[in-house]
């Protein structure tokens, strides 16, 4: 079954903003925080989103692909270089790893139609 990994990235920020509304200080702190640290620095922002979806796809959280997909995209990175990031996420994570990475790569192919 295929997903729509535009639409449910979108369908993901409609329920944060949603959970926003009930704990609005938490909510703003996680989003702070992420862009406090993929914010340029010694590494990339490329580099770290490329970092954040080998996680994502490691610890199997559906949502996080979708995001960190998109945004390694926007941040530059090559078909190539979110290939090698899903290897690396796969040595870390075994054969889930296999299953949630071919999702990832599914979801950049997704998100390169529309970026």
């Amino acid at each position: 079954m295929e997903r729509r990994y535009p639409e449910y990235r979108e369908h993901l920020h409609v329920l944060a903003r949603k959970l926003a509304k009930q704990i609005p200080g938490p909510i703003s702190r996680i989003g702070q925080l992420h862009r406090d640290s993929v914010a340029d620095g010694a590494l990339s922002t490329k580099v770290k989103e490329l970092m954040a979806m080998a996680i994502a796809i490691a610890i199997q959280c559906d949502g996080c692909i979708s995001h960190h997909a998109y945004d390694a995209l926007r941040a530059g990175a090559t078909t190539q270089e979110i290939a090698e990031a899903i290897g690396v996420a796969v040595l870390m994570g075994g054969g889930p790893a296999v299953v949630y990475g071919s999702e990832a790569l599914e979801a950049v192919e997704q998100f390169q139609g529309v970026l």
